[in-house]
């Protein structure tokens, strides 16, 4: 788990630099504005790192928080899918492999089994997509739509196109505040998965220990 961490840092490491918040300080009113900004949260900043940061860090910000909480979605998804005993049906590799032969009912296992190529391979592809949607101009900080480079947000883009405006804002709102959910929901399950009684929630009636992994449901 911490190769997977520092191979993930290290991949989108580069799209992760904040610009200088060295810039004319963004009013509140502006912020307030951002999308995202949603009821019954309204500005959620308890750290104040938006109190007089600039427009372009403002637009770096919320272009992580949508990566991660499109990657926290997928991931989430996932796990329960691959928990439940599903897989893919394909072929895993060329010597006929399936996806099942990395195991079910535990996730964090299944990654552990994949081949240290298999491992690259997606680490590799995911920083491929990082790298070019970073390369779009007009840059998100510098004008650009935050999470909307043509590379990743194909589908996206076709899901929304003709709506009015006021809906194609009320499904970006959807999708900022269901990528919030996914990350708390992936860190719980993660948490619960690896440290028996960090989430309350999962209780010991519940739980079950599966090999070294404690596993939640």
């Amino acid at each position: 788990m911490q190769k997977l961490i520092i191979a993930l840092t290290a991949a989108t490491a580069s799209a992760f630099v904040a610009p200088s918040a060295a810039a004319p300080k963004t009013q509140l009113a502006a912020v307030q504005d951002m999308e995202g900004i949603t009821m019954p949260m309204g500005l959620f900043d308890p750290f104040g790192f938006s109190n007089g940061c600039s427009d372009e860090a403002l637009a770096w910000y919320r272009e992580a928080e949508i990566k991660h909480g499109r990657v926290a979605m997928a991931a989430f998804v996932g796990f329960l899918v691959n928990y439940q005993g599903y897989t893919f049906p394909a072929n895993l590799d060329m010597s006929g492999n399936k996806f099942a032969s990395l195991g079910t009912g535990n996730p964090l296992l299944a990654w552990d089994n994949l081949s240290e190529k298999g491992k690259w391979s997606i680490l590799g592809f995911v920083g491929l997509l990082e790298v070019l949607g970073e390369a779009e101009k007009p840059h998100y900080t510098k004008g650009g739509k935050s999470g909307s480079h043509e590379l990743v947000w194909y589908f996206g883009s076709k899901y929304i196109s003709g709506k009015s405006p006021e809906d194609r804002l009320r499904s970006r709102n959807a999708e900022i505040n269901n990528g919030r959910l996914g990350m708390l929901g992936i860190m719980s399950l993660i948490a619960a998965s690896t440290v028996p009684g960090s989430v309350p929630f999962f209780t010991s009636d519940l739980a079950q220990y599966t090999g070294d992994v404690w596993a939640p449901f």
